[in-house]
């Protein structure tokens, strides 16, 4: 049996480091915060959801502004983190809970796989999320 390589202080910290994007994402979608998202993405970032071509930066705050009045709930899971130099791959379980302006609301689960590249300045952006969340059955 092959024993796990132990984690260096390094990829702990990096790991530290894209745990606090995510949470610091979650917070922005919560509060409204556009910009705070869009500078945690990579300038040549592509989503990619089911039933949509994927999109860039610009569509997802287009779409990110038409949800004006609707409020976010988040909770992640992160299942697993990966880190390969200025590389890292995350896989995460979301739920988003959308409550509408007259207080209708619906959650979408699922899981997320997003690569995320160390930039210039040592934070993390992310570079390609595959957002498989779907409406939650009741």
């Amino acid at each position: 049996m092959q024993s796990k390589p132990r984690p260096t202080a390094e990829s702990q910290r990096d790991e530290q480091a894209i745990r606090e994007l995510v949470e610091k994402w979650l917070a922005a979608s919560e509060k409204g915060d556009l910009p705070t998202m869009l500078n945690l993405m990579a300038n040549d970032v592509i989503f990619m959801v089911p039933n949509k071509e994927p999109f860039g930066k610009e569509v997802f705050a287009h779409n990110y502004q038409q949800m004006k009045g609707t409020t976010l709930k988040t909770q992640s899971n992160i299942q697993e983190i990966k880190v390969i130099g200025d590389w890292a791959w995350m896989r995460n379980l979301l739920s988003v809970t959308f409550t509408d302006a007259k207080g209708e609301s619906s959650t979408h689960t699922g899981p997320v796989l997003t690569v995320l590249r160390r930039e210039a300045d040592q934070h993390w952006v992310i570079v390609r999320d595959a957002n498989l969340l779907m409406p939650k059955r009741a």
